[in-house]
């Protein structure tokens, strides 16, 4: 459900290991157009699409022999995703799981995206699956690894660990969706600092302490917040802020890079067709920080550039001027 780039690589992850799939488009002409043309160009150009991946535009019929629904929308749209679901539920006698590809935290209730499929999806067991994983990637077969989570309440996931496992995507599980999703969300504010690093020039030994650093800060941050401190050196947390940080691909830390080279947030965002989670993110974390002090000086001074006009160089010379202290 959403044919982003990272919805439709992963539907076509599926598609190869036999599984019937329909990929649902939020809007009727985007449907027609990626059904007719067998390539989805607005979000993944230059990847066929087989034609026994079925497309979709109503909910209804998709859900109908549905087990599992799999929401890869942007954090920001998840909620109105999850309430057409619930509304297309009737009939859906075999649907008993919905998994969040999401990566953000909602902007103004500061939910997880399983806190609001809870929330909107009842009686369905909420999961969320997540790693380093870029979408023209998946979409081509090379190989990366995912972590699929759910609470300990939850029924047994290894089937459905077999089920998504592949040749080119092997699937761990866990028990700690806390921590696996605000790895997700986290990675990407830190992603949008290691691009204004590389944006000023700062070289390879600053990306590397930054993203030591924002490990640390990870960690502290996510357990503070209910996680288990082990979940982020594990795919979902190292794993995704590596692969966000360092690929060029990444439209978070492109977003920093630029603004690294003197672009104004505002300005990026306004020429922007998709998403940067983290800009809301951030914005999200930032309040959190304060609200339970926690110190996330990172992640402030992210938020001070993106909300507060401070420059980049600035962030630098606060992070760099903190007080010395033990590792």
């Amino acid at each position: 459900i959403g044919t982003g780039a990272w919805g439709t690589a992963f539907a076509l992850h599926l598609v190869r290991l036999g599984h019937t799939v329909t990929l649902v488009a939020r809007r009727l002409d985007h449907a027609t157009k990626i059904a007719s043309e067998r390539e989805n160009a607005e979000y993944l150009s230059g990847v066929a699409l087989p034609l026994n991946l079925q497309i979709g535009y109503e909910l209804k019929p998709a859900l109908m022999e549905a087990e599992v629904a799999i929401l890869a929308s942007p954090s920001h749209g998840l909620r109105a995703w999850c309430r057409k679901v619930q509304a297309a539920r009737d009939g859906a006698t075999r649907l008993w799981a919905a998994i969040s590809l999401s990566k953000g935290l909602e902007l103004e209730t500061h939910l997880r995206p399983l806190e609001v499929m809870v929330d909107e999806l009842p009686g369905l067991t909420p999961i969320t699956l997540s790693g380093p994983t870029r979408a023209e990637e998946v979409a081509i077969g090379s190989p990366t690894a995912m972590v699929l989570a759910a609470g300990k309440d939850a029924p047994d996931l290894t089937p459905l660990q077999v089920a998504l496992s592949g040749p080119a995507l092997r699937i761990y599980l866990s028990h700690d969706p806390v921590g696996v999703e605000l790895g997700g969300c986290l990675k990407n504010v830190y992603a949008i600092a290691a691009g204004c690093s590389d944006g000023l020039g700062l070289g390879d030994n600053a990306r590397a302490a930054l993203l030591t650093r924002a490990l640390t800060e990870m960690v502290r941050v996510g357990t503070a917040l209910g996680a288990g401190p082990e979940t982020f050196y594990g795919l979902g947390g190292f794993g995704d802020l590596v692969a966000t940080c360092c690929g060029t691909w990444s439209r978070n830390r492109e977003f920093g890079y630029r603004i690294g080279q003197g672009a104004s947030p505002g300005e990026l965002l306004e020429r922007r067709k998709t998403v940067v989670e983290g800009y809301s993110t951030a914005a999200a974390f930032h309040r959190l920080c304060q609200e339970k002090a926690i110190q996330a000086p990172i992640l402030s001074q992210v938020h001070a550039v993106l909300y507060e006009g401070l420059t980049p160089e600035s962030a630098i010379g606060r992070l760099m001027s903190r007080d010395l202290k033990r590792e």
